[in-house]
């Protein structure tokens, strides 16, 4: 390990702070030495806040509907290949209702940018399940809405929002996007989400097309000012329907590595171990708990659609990514030394030894 290296953690994790150009220093200079050394301190820093607990929150994907053609993504409104499907509100219901009697306390409801999902049917959807199931939390990720929309959702009961910001550098954003789509709404959502009292989740893909290390330190910075309850990172992978389907998948290593800057930024943060980590990777679940995260998010929809939800290829769709699986991700969780719970799994407040004054 390099003195500057050193000085660069000891520095991250006294400060939780680093300037952009310091970020990518660190990136640039990650060995297996220094990687591990960032997983142990990250780890101790998870424990310190919630321990050995993973929270399982379930994810109901209702519509592959989306208005948006993302250049990446395999439910771009282009992709004449892809099967779409719409559930019913009832079918939403049922999902949650054998989520809530598989344990599961919080639902995660998420689409495509879908014009069906009104602001007065997506009320009432979040309206019912909390009804039926009023110890639970929900968390949207329908995209980019108006604010009144965003309030509207709020108010009937939503209480957690996920956008991904992507990448935090606008001229990579207008690569992976449409010109129909702009940096800037995407982070006047993101903003005004923050305002509105959601506990907001961005996030970013790793190894995305045309990423360069700098992009990455400037999610860093972003998520190190923006500071978020939730941030949702994954390694890129391709999908064949898109114009980036012959480009490389990113690395689990590295992802694994920034969930462990992210942890130490931010030491009460949910940090999902997402699925596509679980997919460039068997274990890659389990590593990204290992890193820092905190957060599993098994698949509750129908089995008959779980495939036709494919923003990338490969998507692992069945056994332990099977929310009626869930004693297998139970027992893999259990076998790196952590706990699944049955709880709401909000951010907790820091202790008072980890507060910087």
């Amino acid at each position: 390990m390099t003195t500057e290296q050193k000085e660069l953690i000891e520095r991250l994790c006294a400060r939780r702070s680093l300037t952009t150009e310091e970020y990518a220093a660190l990136i640039d200079g990650r060995t297996p030495e220094t990687t591990e050394l960032l997983r142990v301190r990250a780890d101790e820093l998870r424990r310190a806040v919630y321990g050995t607990d993973v929270f399982m929150r379930g994810l109901i994907e209702f519509s592959n509907y989306c208005k948006n053609d993302c250049l990446y993504c395999g439910i771009r409104r282009s992709n004449v290949n892809c099967s779409r499907y719409r559930l019913s509100a009832d079918e939403i219901l049922l999902c949650a209702d054998e989520g809530y009697r598989l344990g599961f306390r919080t639902f995660v409801l998420q689409s495509g940018e879908d014009a069906f999902f009104t602001d007065e049917r997506l009320c009432a959807v979040v309206r019912d399940i909390k009804s039926l199931h009023p110890d639970t939390a929900i968390t949207l990720s329908v995209g980019e809405r108006s604010a009144q929309s965003y309030k509207a959702l709020f108010d009937a009961g939503a209480d957690r929002y996920l956008l991904r910001h992507e990448t935090a550098t606008e001229a990579h954003y207008n690569k992976l996007h449409p010109s129909s789509m702009s940096f800037t709404n995407r982070m006047r959502c993101l903003s005004v989400l923050r305002g509105i009292g959601y506990a907001v989740g961005a996030g970013f893909m790793v190894g995305s097309p045309f990423q360069t290390t700098a992009h990455l330190a400037a999610d860093l910075k972003f998520i190190e000012e923006f500071q978020p309850e939730m941030c949702g990172i994954g390694p890129f992978i391709p999908h064949k329907d898109t114009e980036f389907a012959a480009c490389a998948a990113g690395s689990a290593e590295l992802t694994c590595f920034l969930l462990s800057v992210i942890r130490i930024l931010k030491p009460n943060i949910l940090l999902p171990a997402t699925t596509a980590l679980g997919t460039v990777m068997p274990d890659g679940r389990e590593r990204g708990i290992l890193s820092g995260a905190n957060v599993v998010m098994p698949n509750l929809s129908p089995v008959s659609v779980r495939k036709k939800y494919s923003l990338y290829d490969n998507k692992i769709c069945t056994g332990e990514e099977s929310a009626q699986c869930r004693g297998c991700l139970d027992r893999r969780i259990l076998g790196i030394g952590f706990k699944t719970v049955i709880d709401r799994g909000d951010a907790k407040p820091l202790p008072s030894s980890l507060v910087r004054t």
